[in-house]
């Protein structure tokens, strides 16, 4: 018996999908595999497992003894989580997911004109895309529930590792988060990756892989 017994554990996972129509979109690399180790050792150790997945992202091997949802882009990422975190009992929000950056602001065809929403967009000439910067979710999570236990992620594609722990630093201040997971871009393209467990307080850990970093955190989450 784990010592997050009792404890619910929120975690996103995967990368958001920006619908350009019914049918086209851009998303990213992440495919949900640290959050299916996040969400399997977070089970583990006793915890009620709440699974927030990206539209292509992988499913945990227990998760038929999870809650999994499903969400699409950011903006509804972000209002899942805000739901989730006032309207149920949320201990722990570990944000895995990989959300967007850009979100689709509007579409013009090559003459100028506003494309209005037609299910889909035609192929015959390639459309112009006007894209805004997309909400960053982690910051507003204390502002829905201040009382969760907030764990963020910061990838860089830097193999500096003193600008990469001041960058996970910094988001994690910007938040109020208690903790950071700090990585390299590197690591979507591999599972043995290294991985530092960021702190509030105290030296970051540096543990070799994404289900070796899942584990060092949820014992750090044990201990917080």
């Amino acid at each position: 018996m784990g010592t997050l017994q009792g404890k619910t554990v929120l975690i996103t996972s995967g990368g958001t999908l920006e619908k350009w129509d019914h049918v086209r979109g851009h998303t990213n690399l992440s495919r949900g595999t640290m959050g299916c180790y996040l969400a399997e050792a977070a089970l583990a150790a006793g915890a009620r497992v709440l699974y927030m997945h990206g539209y292509f992202a992988q499913l945990p091997a227990n998760k038929d003894k999870m809650r999994t949802i499903r969400f699409e882009g950011i903006e509804d990422l972000g209002e899942k989580i805000r739901h989730a975190v006032q309207e149920e009992q949320i201990d722990i929000v570990i944000m895995a997911a990989a959300g967007s950056d850009w979100v689709i602001d509007k579409v013009y065809d090559q003459s100028g004109n506003l494309m209005k929403e037609a299910g889909k967009m035609p192929s015959d000439e390639p459309p112009i895309i006007h894209f805004k910067k997309a909400p960053k979710i982690l910051g507003q999570i204390k502002g829905w529930q201040p009382n969760v236990t907030l764990v963020g992620f910061k990838l860089e594609a830097t193999d500096d590792e003193e600008f990469l722990l001041s960058r996970a630093r910094l988001r994690m201040q910007t938040a109020n988060a208690q903790f950071m997971v700090a990585n390299s871009s590197q690591s979507l393209y591999g599972g043995q990756e290294p991985h530092w467990i960021v702190p509030a307080e105290g030296q970051p850990i540096k543990v070799i892989g994404k289900a070796e970093a899942a584990k060092a955190l949820m014992e750090c989450l044990q201990q917080d």
